[in-house]
């Protein structure tokens, strides 16, 4: 279960890796790109260090 929620996790930041690219040759907005970049390298960071309140 591990593995797939790491390849999981390995597609969804190659392929917005490749859309942010896209918006840096202008074919899509660049400030739609970049937040989705920053999202999808944020949230595995953020789960990872939360601390689980009792």
């Amino acid at each position: 279960m591990k593995w797939m929620a790491f390849w999981l996790y390995a597609s969804l930041v190659a392929a917005a890796f490749l859309f942010n690219l896209l918006g840096l040759l202008n074919l899509y907005p660049l400030y739609v790109t970049a937040p989705i970049l920053f999202i999808v390298l944020f949230l595995p960071v953020y789960f990872m260090n939360r601390q689980r309140l009792k």
